[in-house]
Formats: C-alpha cells, sequence, structure tokens
C-alpha cells in the first residue's frame, strides 16, 4: 500500500477470522476441538506425573518424553483462542498476537529438537547399547535440553521481533484461527523482506537439521535392525522406534507442509487445516502413540494405580478398625 498519502492509520488490532463463518459447523467444530483439547491436557500432564513419580521410568527416553508432553501442552494453548472464535463473532487481538506467535514458535522447535534428540537416544539404544550410559548420562541429557529451549528461544525471538518490526495498515482480518506468521505478512503494507525472511530461515533451518539427524539415525537404527537374526530381537527394536517414528512423521510432515512448501502450492484452507492437525490433533495423540505398545508405561500405570487403591483401602480399613475400638 502507498503510505505516501496520508489516508492508513496503523493498525492496533487483528480480527482473527478463524476456520469458518458456518453458524452449525463452528458448533460442531466446538465441541469436537473441545474435548480434543481437554484429552490433551489431561493425556499429557498424566503422561508428565507419572514420568515423575514413578522410578521405573526415570530413563533418559522417558525424561525427553515428559518433556515432549509439557511442550505439547504449552504448543496447544492456541486452542483456547480458537474454541473463543467459534463463539464470537469479532476476535480481537493484537499485542497477544505477538505473544500467541512467540510462544508457537518456541514449543514448535522445541519439539522439533526433542523429536531429534529422542531418535538419537533410540540409535543409542539400538546401535551402541554397551556405551548407553556413557552417551546418555545425566549430564549429556541436561545438555541436550538446554539446546532444545534455546533453540527455542532463538526461533521464538525471530518471530516476535519480527512481528514488532512490521508496519501494518488498512486491511486487519488475518485468516487464521491464531497469529501464525504468514497470513500476518500478507497484511503488511512496509517492506518485509528482511522481517519475512530472517525467522523464515531461521525455523527452516531448524527443521532441516532435525529432519537431517532423525534420518541419519534412523537409517542406522535400520541397518542395525537387519543384521539382527532373532525374531524376538528383531521385534523388539523394531517396536522400540515405531511410536516414534509414528509421532515425527505426523508432526514434521505436517510442520513441512506448513512452513516449507511454498504458499502458491496450496491454498491458505488448506494450511489452515495443517495447523489444526499439528496445533490440536499431534498433541492429543501424543501420549496416545506413546503409551499403546509401551510396556513399561503400562506396567508403570497398573503398579501406581494398584498402590493408589491399596493405600485408599489401608486407609479405609484403619478408619473402621478405629471406630469400632
Amino acid at each position: 500500500m502507498n503510505l505516501g498519502d496520508g489516508n492508513h492509520t496503523r493498525v492496533t488490532g487483528f480480527i482473527l477470522m478463524g476456520l469458518t463463518d458456518d453458524p452449525i459447523l463452528r458448533v460442531i467444530l466446538f465441541m469436537i476441538i473441545l474435548c480434543i483439547y481437554l484429552v490433551t491436557v489431561f493425556g499429557n500432564f498424566s503422561a508428565i506425573t507419572l514420568i515423575r513419580i514413578s522410578s521405573q521410568l526415570h530413563h533418559p527416553m522417558y525424561f525427553f518424553l515428559s518433556h515432549l508432553a509439557f511442550a505439547d501442552i504449552c504448543l496447544s494453548t492456541v486452542t483456547p483462542n480458537m474454541l473463543v472464535n467459534f463463539l464470537v463473532e469479532r476476535n480481537s487481538i493484537y499485542h497477544g498476537c505477538g505473544m500467541q506467535l512467540g510462544s508457537t514458535a518456541l514449543f514448535g522447535a522445541v519439539e522439533c529438537f526433542l523429536l531429534a534428540i529422542m531418535e538419537y537416544d533410540c540409535f543409542v539404544v539400538i546401535c551402541n547399547p554397551l556405551l548407553y550410559s556413557n552417551k546418555m548420562s545425566t549430564q549429556v541429557c541436561i545438555q541436550f535440553l538446554i539446546v532444545a529451549y534455546i533453540g527455542g528461544c532463538l526461533n521464538s525471538c525471530s518471530f516476535t521481533i519480527s512481528f514488532y518490526f512490521l508496519f501494518f495498515c488498512g486491511l486487519n482480518q488475518v485468516n487464521h484461527f491464531f497469529c501464525d506468521f504468514a497470513p500476518l505478512v500478507e497484511l503488511c503494507c512496509s517492506d518485509s523482506s528482511i522481517p519475512a525472511v530472517v525467522p523464515s530461515f531461521i525455523a527452516g533451518s531448524i527443521i532441516v537439521f532435525t529432519v537431517f539427524v532423525i534420518a541419519v539415525s534412523y537409517s542406522y537404527i535400520l541397518i542395525t535392525i537387519l543384521k539382527v537374526t532373532s525374531t524376538e530381537g528383531y521385534h523388539k527394536a523394531f517396536f522400540t522406534c515405531t511410536a516414534h517414528l509414528t509421532t515425527v512423521t505426523l508432526y514434521l510432515g505436517t510442520v513441512t507442509f506448513v512452513y516449507v512448501i511454498t504458499k502458491s502450492t496450496f491454498s491458505s484452507e488448506q494450511n489452515k487445516v495443517a495447523s489444526v492437525f499439528y496445533n490440536v490433533v499431534v498433541p492429543m495423540l501424543n501420549p496416545i502413540i506413546y503409551s499403546l505398545r509401551n510396556k513399561e508405561i503400562k506396567g508403570a500405570l497398573k503398579r501406581e494405580v494398584h498402590k493408589y487403591f491399596l493405600s485408599e483401602a489401608g486407609c479405609f480399613c484403619m478408619f473402621i478398625y478405629n471406630n469400632m475400638a
């Protein structure tokens, strides 16, 4: 837009258009996504709690899994705003837009790094089991986690700072259910070349790096699995990484679809559907996928539930005994 005529004023708020304008479909989607969000919070919080209280799950893989669950909860914080979109006609946001963008960029990048770290953990377990205690010691795990959050903070800062460097005027309707960067850049009426390129480069580099680590790790894992002679060992090694590979495919596949594939290839509506998948659906699926075939998590859950009911039964019996005495 031409700013020289002085007829344009700076935009002080944005209106999130949401997923649809159909009132009936809005009610249906509200109920579905509300249920998904409740399952997401409950499932991931339960996974974090179980890993913390169960000594049998105090291993590097579950340590990273608990942080993945935390990242999923934080990543799905865009869902309450989406639910508001279904209930109101105009959902205005401005300063919250920068915070929402930064939060999504932070925990989205953290999740990418955690998936790569967990794949490396899987690689060490299968390919170098004798060196596992050294390569995945507590100190190394903490260092990996620090790197993940530093990378997430770098990604978040690049998006947030670039957002506040953009000048918005005229149209303020964001064609999305949350403040994503691409639809915001489309509304910018100043030169957005540098503010748009920097965060895109950092986010793209994170995606490429994590995908490379995962691809190399899984290549070595497949080679090692093919060398396993026993059928039992083959299946055990295979199922160790099946859940993780499923999560990697679901999350990084949709993230790549939204942020790497060019906008000219797919419509904004298709991008919104993909965004719903990795912001809403994947955080719900992660605790289910990791628990479905994991005997250690199932066993830990049974032990904790059994311990809880035994404790409650003991308290009840003691209460009855004291009253009878």
